[in-house]
């Protein structure tokens, strides 16, 4: 399991052959590393749809610990790190900015920004398209949640510090111009920690995101002075308590962000790697759809999470208080569930990938992400045709977020 758990593996490339070999010998293993890794697809779901056996609270949801009891504490107030009731209350104040009919309202922008972004390089021939993909979920994500638009740089740095705090390079990203920002966030910029002995601050701890959580309050006492239609305004209609709100602001500028992120040009790898399958989707459009979900198997953005066990579940190897960890990029590779796992192909069906988890915890924004996608590999077809590799892609390090940094594509301008 050492090479899995290693971020340097996936500068690389995600080990599937030894996500294989670990299946294999069991779809549930616990290995030395100290947790309990499940694997299998089956498995996988059995524990992320029981939150009372197999519970995000009472150890949060990443392998490694927080480092203080205090900072425990803190991370349990967070959506992500709740189980219900509580969970289930908090969610319940978002559902309805995230339904079909919610987002169909912004579809029409979503897809005039896609358009506009790649249609930005369409005359020059060449890109690095992971800059490309990086702004439209911080563009769809400023609209739905009241950002204001050139404010969207702080939530890319901050996404970068959480995300990437495994990658020299992310994890001190400050790429927002402070000429070009609101007041607001001009402040909080102010309170950007810097490196302390060539470390920066634990990014899930309050003390290691000073920034993040003073836009946060600023925008949340804003959004209840001058309420206007989107998410954070309609958290505070509801009377939410400030800190809870910055617990969530926290989590749609990290979550809400990433994942698409990395899973934008994520597909394009899949599709430049299959260029059969990209020629397929080029002459017929109606692919598209299911095309996105195999994107989103085959390369998988998010590659695990923990849960912790509050009983023993002896079928599975289990005992009360381990640490349980759901192997996302094991599981939508399991052979039980998808034929040739490995292979990319835009017409498989059914496709039961679980890049969005399973259970109470499923990803609010799953459908405002399939929009996404379909919506910029949509101007990518029509913009640029067939692209391709113009250099090698630099990849995240990180063992959490199989992610790009770049990916440098070309094609007939």
């Amino acid at each position: 399991m050492q090479r899995v758990l290693d971020p340097e593996t996936y500068v690389r490339g995600v080990p599937y052959d030894r996500l294989r070999e670990l299946r294999e010998n069991g779809p549930v293993l616990r290995v030395e590393e100290g947790f309990v890794a499940v694997l299998g697809h089956a498995e996988v779901r059995r524990v992320l749809r029981d939150p009372k056996v197999f519970s995000s609270q009472l150890g949060a949801t990443q392998i490694r610990d927080p480092a203080t009891p205090e900072d425990l504490r803190y991370v349990r107030r967070m959506l992500l790190n709740l189980d219900p009731p509580e969970h289930t209350r908090m969610r319940g104040m978002l559902t309805k900015a995230f339904t079909p009919r919610a987002v169909a309202a912004i579809a029409d922008r979503i897809q005039a920004w896609a358009y506009e972004l790649v249609g930005a390089v369409a005359e020059d021939g060449e890109c690095d398209f992971a800059k490309v993909a990086a702004d439209l979920p911080l563009l769809t994500l400023a609209e739905v949640f009241g950002v204001p638009e050139q404010d969207r740089g702080l939530m890319f740095d901050w996404s970068n510090r959480v995300i990437g705090y495994q990658d020299p390079e992310y994890a001190v990203s400050a790429t927002a111009d402070p000429a070009r920002v609101s007041d607001m966030a001009r402040a909080a910029l102010e309170l950007a920690p810097k490196p302390q002995n060539g470390h920066m601050p634990d990014p899930r701890t309050r003390a290691g995101m000073p920034d993040l959580y003073a836009y946060a309050h600023a925008l949340g006492e804003y959004k209840r002075a001058n309420p206007g239609p989107d998410v954070m305004s309609n958290l505070m209609r509801q009377d939410v308590g400030i800190e809870e709100f910055e617990n969530l602001f926290w989590l749609f500028s990290v979550a809400g962000n990433e994942t698409l992120r990395n899973g934008i040009p994520g597909g394009l790898v899949a599709l430049m790697s299959h260029p059969e399958q990209y020629r397929a989707l080029l002459a017929d459009r109606s692919l598209l759809p299911d095309a996105v979900e195999e994107m989103l198997r085959w390369w998988t953005p998010v590659m695990h999470f923990r849960r912790t066990a509050t009983e023993d579940v002896p079928d599975l190897g289990v005992k009360r208080g381990d640490k349980v960890v759901v192997w996302f990029s094991s599981a939508n590779r399991d052979p039980a569930v998808f034929a040739e796992p490995d292979r990319f192909d835009l017409r498989r069906r059914p496709n039961d990938h679980l890049v969005f988890g399973h259970g109470p915890h499923f990803c609010l924004g799953a459908y405002l992400a399939r929009v996404q996608m379909r919506a910029i590999f949509g101007a990518v077809l029509d913009l640029l045709g067939e692209v391709r590799p113009a250099g090698e892609p630099v990849r995240l390090r990180s063992n959490f977020q199989n992610g790009l940094k770049r990916l440098p594509i070309r094609w007939r301008s």
